[in-house]
């Protein structure tokens, strides 16, 4: 992912990438990637998280 990736929930940069179960993907921001985790975990194919580049 890149600075141009924004949260679907708030604009904000975009630390993890959902790919869903069903089709489509979602992006999130790392406050509401974490909010939604438990939900997101159930209904996704895949979850690309580099949340931790924040720590760098």
């Amino acid at each position: 992912m890149n600075a141009a990736d924004r949260c679907d929930r708030c604009g904000a940069q975009a630390y993890m990438r959902v790919t869903l179960s069903g089709g489509g993907e979602l992006l999130f921001c790392a406050h509401h990637g974490k909010e939604h985790a438990d939900r997101l975990k159930q209904v996704a194919l895949k979850i690309q998280d580099e949340t931790d580049r924040l720590a760098r």
